[in-house]
């Protein structure tokens, strides 16, 4: 059987340009919507770092007295309050993430079909989607 060979054809500067567009698009889009997750308000009384800072330190303390369940349970108290300290003080820059969202979200709103009511069930305000050009009527 004969093979045959394909020639292909190089893609153009343009098309390059087009690529690497979309792919930051997509990035600045993601990365606003994971911060919007990460940054919801919980349900419940929200936990200062001072009063979780004062727990550990007593959960450490209590640790070397505990009988061995007791221990488990302390154990296992104090790397939770160790993550949700790390991540209190881990604050994303939701403004600079914003503002990459305003310049990127209404070309990749138009090019991938998604509508304002689907900003705003996934949580956008609608004061970013008015400065991103993205209106109701859209």
């Amino acid at each position: 059987m004969a093979t045959t060979t394909r020639n292909r054809t190089p893609m153009s500067e343009e098309h390059k340009a087009a690529l690497a567009e979309g792919r930051d698009q997509g990035r600045a889009v993601r990365r606003y919507l994971e911060a919007l997750d990460a940054n919801r308000p919980k349900r419940g009384r929200k936990r200062s770092t001072d009063s979780m800072k004062k727990r550990l330190a007593a959960v450490e303390g209590e640790i070397a007295s505990a009988d061995p369940l007791k221990r488990l349970h302390l154990v296992q108290e104090r790397l939770d309050l160790q993550q949700a300290i790390e991540a209190s003080e881990a604050t994303d820059d939701l403004q600079a993430l914003e503002n990459e969202f305003v310049s990127s979200a209404a070309t990749y709103s138009a090019r991938k079909g998604i509508s304002y009511s689907a900003w705003r069930e996934l949580g956008v305000p609608a004061s970013v989607l008015e400065r991103a050009g993205i209106s109701r009527s859209a």
